[in-house]
């Protein structure tokens, strides 16, 4: 069956900010929930998501079933084009500067913090890892249940890094704007260095396809008070559910929750540039702190 496709024509330079790639080659760390998809690769990702999307750029998030060996995620973003690919690693405490030099180098422009079963990193590792990697550009890519963000906010405003909260925050069970976890989200983004990732409406929704109403309440608060904080993701191959959505709907998601082209646009195409260094005016962040 070929692929759905999108009502909304994607611009050009579109960045899909959070897909997984495996290889069932590679060893499944000990803190892993299971393997992931083996056929998952990068062959597949080109020809269900991004050519019937018509993507043209894309962020390949490390998943935990490999810990700290990157060497898929940085595999990948060779395989589909260092020019049109960056990636976010998993790296500890103690990672060297010639490991965070080798991962920028081929591409890697974040690190991840999974905060939900197989992440394998603790919250007492995030403030030592934003410090290192502050100096290189990079990111702090967090995921979480955002009903706990209210109580974190005070540690996530002290990071010497930007910071980006995964898909529209993840409340695991449904909130209004006014609750704290979500007011936290809007807090942290008038600082100026935190970015909400506009993906996983169906991880967490109990109103469902296709608007996902409960979660796309959220997304519009937040798209409206700060749109230049605002990127899109596929969160391909959606191994969190059993039932798949079809990718061509998600990025349709953008018609409902971001009316306004121009606003598309900056979440599509200009938002991430800025954040992952796609546009050379972009990289590295003016305000990096000194290497170690």
């Amino acid at each position: 069956m070929p692929a759905a496709q999108p009502r909304l024509i994607a611009p050009s330079q579109t960045c899909d900010s959070h897909i997984h790639i495996y290889d069932p080659t590679k060893p499944v760390a000990p803190t892993a929930t299971g393997p992931g998809p083996a056929w998952a690769n990068v062959a597949a990702y080109i020809s269900a998501v991004q050519c019937p999307l018509g993507l043209n750029r894309a962020v390949v998030v490390q998943p935990t079933t490999y810990g700290f060996d990157n060497s898929c995620t940085v595999e990948a973003i060779a395989a589909l084009g260092l020019d049109k690919t960056r990636g976010v690693a998993i790296v500890g405490p103690d990672v060297s500067d010639a490991e965070l030099q080798r991962l920028t180098d081929a591409g890697i422009r974040g690190a991840r913090f999974q905060m939900l079963p197989g992440g394998p990193l603790p919250w007492d590792a995030l403030e030592p890892v934003a410090s290192i990697i502050a100096g290189f550009g990079w990111c702090i890519q967090l995921q979480l249940d955002g009903r706990l963000l209210a109580e974190r906010e005070a540690l996530l405003k002290r990071l010497p890094c930007r910071l980006i909260i995964d898909h529209v925050g993840k409340f695991l069970e449904p909130v209004p704007v006014e609750h704290s976890g979500f007011r936290t989200i809007l807090h942290l983004i008038d600082g100026g260095r935190t970015w909400l990732k506009l993906a996983g409406a169906y991880e967490t929704s109990k109103a469902g396809a296709p608007l996902y109403p409960d979660v796309g309440a959220l997304a519009k608060a937040a798209i409206a008070a700060a749109p230049e904080r605002m990127i899109w993701a596929s969160n391909w191959p959606h191994v969190s559910v059993q039932d798949p959505p079809d990718d061509a709907a998600l990025l349709d998601l953008l018609l409902d929750w971001a009316p306004d082209e121009a606003v598309r646009q900056r979440i599509l195409v200009e938002n991430p540039a800025e954040l992952y260094g796609f546009s050379p005016s972009s990289w590295p962040p003016p305000w990096r702190t000194r290497l170690r």
